[in-house]
């Protein structure tokens, strides 16, 4: 797990676009995914998912509106990471701010969108 620690981090500091804010909330899922991935993967596939979510990430950085809305708001959209886990964000004047990373094998209902 000390491996992917640096990870939140790291896709705070975008070479070029937006500027992206981590929630407390997403943060959180994080650290989960982390901690599960830890347990039940290996270091091949934990490096191929978090390739995944740096692409993500940067993709949105660069050009927030490639992803298409959610219905909670104006500003949220989404962006799917692997079938099993979604990136919901908000769109702010001068950067991007993670919203949740949410385990798509849960209830929707479970999903808690605080934003401004």
């Amino acid at each position: 797990m000390d491996v992917f620690y640096h990870i939140p981090m790291f896709v705070n500091d975008m070479k070029s676009g937006y500027k992206i804010d981590w929630s407390d909330e997403a943060s959180e899922n994080l650290n989960s995914i982390i901690e599960y991935l830890s347990v039940t993967w290996t270091n091949r596939e934990i490096t191929r998912f978090f390739n995944k979510l740096d692409d993500r990430i940067n993709i949105i950085s660069r050009n927030p509106l490639a992803f298409p809305q959610f219905n909670f708001g104006v500003n949220i959209r989404r962006c799917v990471i692997t079938e099993q886990t979604t990136i919901y964000y908000e769109i702010k004047k001068d950067s991007i701010v993670i919203i949740s990373l949410f385990d798509n094998r849960k209830n929707p209902d479970s999903l808690i969108i605080d934003c401004d």
